[in-house]
């Protein structure tokens, strides 16, 4: 049906399902599909499997829908804060007249603006050390008064009220009011908890509040909120948005809860567990003490019996002196019999050894001459045995050569010269008389 149809008739009524879809109609018609580029926002992944989300820029937003036979077809993950690029149709959504995209196929075009600021405050935040777990400080174990920095209209007040309550009611808690979102909600949320500091009237400041899109928590992601809780004189846990949304908050507070209600957990013990811990303790201290007074008891006992009058005391001692004074006797008895043993023991072998002394002394006295007559024997062979090698080397000895007329000739270099055929004219020789010897000159040399 044209919407041009409509207005035929000139007093005609449209009911409001034709309005609409006269206008989708229009729409689909009149708009080609088209790429449209944006940051994701309020994404919802509904249990049919199809996606619902916001597609904003700084000025304008609309509403999208990808169904789930076209977002299976994604090679990633699509999640709140991406700039992306949707091919879309224009369309209207009839029952409720919403104006939307119906998304055939989406392509990543950067990091939202958002999330940009998100990782450069980060980065700057974490190279300051505002991070580091060295600077953070340890919660109170028992915190005697707790301070809450949020709305007092967030659900997240009443849930972290109703935890402390159960775990360890009459706890004391001071309420730092402020704004959790929304145009400067940051600059007082940083006052709040430098009011907290200034004020010093709580142990521990738990900064939270409930769960929303990125930009409903974004006041937890300011430099101003960051600065305020490194600067805390006070320990803070932040609790902000759900187990998956993470703050800058989160990583600069000395502790980070997933939800605002473990941050009610995180900084208080529980009532229960404390009283089950001290049933515990008592029954061990009771049990302890009963086992001491029956160890007392005991001892007690032992030393009793051990308790004896002096008089039987000094009848013990006595006994027992005397017992010492017969095993003396009968020690030193026994001991000098003894010696007499050893005594007529050694008489015995000594006057048994003594026959035996003369016939010792006359063998003593033939080894001594024979003795003497091998040493007398041996001398005479070894000087006989002198005298006829003393004869040989003196056979032996040159000189006697020499004396005989020979006489020895020895070259230049000392070598002794038994053939002439090895002598040169002109040569210089040495010769060697029984007295003495003289040089000479070869002039003429031949054999035999």
């Amino acid at each position: 049906m044209s919407f041009g149809l409509f207005f035929e008739e000139k007093n005609r009524v449209l009911r409001v399902a034709e309005l609409n879809f006269a206008i989708k109609q229009l729409l689909e018609s009149a708009v080609p599909l088209l790429w449209v580029r944006g940051e994701i926002s309020n994404l919802v992944k509904a249990a049919s499997g199809h996606f619902y989300f916001s597609l904003k820029d700084d000025q304008a937003q609309v509403r999208c829908v990808m169904f789930r036979h076209k977002n299976q077809l994604l090679g990633a993950s699509v999640a709140n804060g991406q700039q992306v690029e949707v091919l879309a149709v224009v369309t209207l959504y009839e029952q409720r007249g919403d104006f939307q995209l119906t998304v055939e196929q989406i392509r990543p075009a950067g990091l939202g603006v958002l999330y940009e600021r998100f990782a450069q405050l980060k980065l700057k935040l974490e190279s300051e050390g505002l991070f580091d777990a060295a600077s953070k400080r340890p919660l109170p174990s028992y915190p005697k008064r707790i301070g809450i920095v949020t709305s007092l209209q967030a659900a997240a007040l009443r849930d972290v009220l109703t935890t402390l309550r159960l775990r360890l009611p009459g706890v004391p808690v001071v309420l730092y009011p402020t704004p959790v979102q929304g145009a400067g909600s940051a600059e007082q949320i940083a006052a709040a908890i430098r009011t907290a500091g200034q004020r010093a009237e709580c142990d521990v400041l738990i900064v939270c509040r409930g769960g929303g899109s990125i930009e409903d928590l974004w006041a937890f992601n300011e430099e101003v909120v960051a600065r305020a809780i490194a600067a805390s004189t006070i320990p803070v846990v932040s609790g902000v948005g759900h187990e998956t949304d993470f703050t800058i908050a989160d990583f600069v507070a000395d502790e980070r809860a997933p939800t605002p209600t473990a941050a009610a957990q995180r900084v208080v013990p529980d009532r229960q567990a404390l009283l089950r811990t001290l049933r515990d303790l008592a029954q061990h201290l009771r049990r302890a003490q009963r086992n001491r007074l029956q160890n007392a008891i005991q001892t007690q006992d032992y030393l009793q019996r051990r308790l004896v009058h002096p008089a039987q005391q000094m009848q013990r001692q006595a006994q027992r002196l005397e017992q010492l004074r017969q095993r003396m006797r009968r020690a030193y008895a026994y001991r000098k019999q003894h010696h007499n043993w050893q005594w007529q023991s050694l008489a015995q072998r000594l006057h048994a050894a003594s026959g035996d002394f003369a016939r010792l002394q006359d063998r003593q006295t033939v080894l001594a001459a024979r003795l003497a007559n091998a040493m007398r024997t041996l001398h005479a062979q070894r000087a006989a045995q002198a005298e006829n090698i003393a004869q040989h080397l003196a056979l032996l000895d040159p000189r006697q050569v020499l004396a005989r007329g020979y006489s020895m000739v020895q070259d230049a270099s000392g070598r002794v010269v038994s053939d002439a055929s090895g002598l040169v004219a002109g040569a210089e020789l040495r010769i060697t008389f029984a007295q003495g010897w003289a040089r000479t000159e070869v002039k003429e040399a031949g054999g035999e």
